[in-house]
């Protein structure tokens, strides 16, 4: 048997199986139809699932529960089994997943992203993915090439300054800044506020925002960056914040907001949140611990 035919045997399986679920019984009406696994051979979008709105174990004990709990968390809960193994379109799902989240790992922000936002556009020391991934520290650091590009390019003394890096998620980028940007930038402009020019950064660590700070001495910088994946989402964003950014700056005075995604805090709500609670370290003059 050819491995075409070894797959469409799988995949024709794999469509008995849900449909003879759908006919026993399991009075699915009081959540959503989930997703159909696909269309027609072949497969193309596993990640289309909702997981937390598919049940899969037949006839439940106490299917209130199971829906209650399946809605409560992303994990994978309540996926049944063959035997002892998974279920074929559990196991497909975790695969797909996980390509995700490696795309989302190695892939790059298109060159062209930063010009359609008017970011400044400049690169740490990493050269590649690889060296980013095994030198967190040169992802942190700029050369002076770069350092004379922002130096030229954006004014200092900004009352805040905005970054935006890849961090371990180029697809986080890609998903937020759309409305994240807009919504945080309005909202600081409305309070009064005086914006550096927006910075991308590829290749970057949380800490190039001290670096970039001490460069351009603005009174408070926030950096947007691309937390690392996970099979629950790839496109998970989070804003560091630190009030007089600077070489030497310590982790407990920067503030945090993280997951930030459809799934959790959308974007938009975000931008408009980080522009109130920036506009209150401005008017604290503090960040992270000393802000509570």
């Amino acid at each position: 048997m050819s491995l075409e035919e070894s797959v469409r045997q799988i995949v024709e399986e794999l469509i008995k199986g849900m449909e003879k679920g759908k006919n026993q019984n399991t009075n699915r009406a009081s959540l959503p139809a989930a997703p159909p696994i696909m269309d027609e051979y072949p497969i193309t979008d596993l990640a289309e699932i909702d997981l937390q709105r598919y049940l899969q174990v037949p006839n439940p004990v106490k299917k209130a529960l199971y829906e209650e709990m399946k809605l409560s968390t992303p994990a994978r809960i309540g996926v049944w089994r063959s035997g002892p193994r998974p279920l074929t379109d559990t196991l497909l799902r975790f695969r797909a997943d996980h390509a995700v989240a490696q795309d989302s790992v190695l892939g790059e922000v298109p060159e062209e992203f930063p010009g359609n936002y008017n970011m400044v556009s400049i690169q740490t020391l990493c050269q590649s993915k690889d060296e980013y991934l095994t030198r967190p520290d040169l992802g942190r650091t700029l050369d002076d090439e770069n350092l004379e590009i922002i130096s030229k390019r954006c004014p200092k003394g900004a009352m805040v300054q905005i970054i935006v890096s890849d961090g371990l998620s180029s697809k986080a980028v890609e998903a937020n800044i759309p409305n994240l940007l807009p919504a945080l930038t309005q909202g600081l402009e409305g309070m009064g506020v005086k914006l550096g020019t927006t910075i991308f950064v590829r290749h970057g660590r949380v800490a190039v925002m001290d670096t970039i700070g001490e460069a351009l001495k603005p009174e408070v910088a926030v950096i947007l960056i691309g937390e690392r994946p996970g099979l629950g989402t790839a496109e998970s964003m989070s804003a560091y914040m630190g009030y007089n950014p600077r070489l030497g700056m310590v982790e407990s005075e920067r503030t945090v907001i993280s997951n930030i995604h459809k799934g959790g805090t959308p974007a938009a709500e975000a931008g408009a949140h980080l522009a109130s609670l920036i506009k209150k370290i401005l008017d604290a003059k503090a960040s992270g611990v000393e802000l509570e």
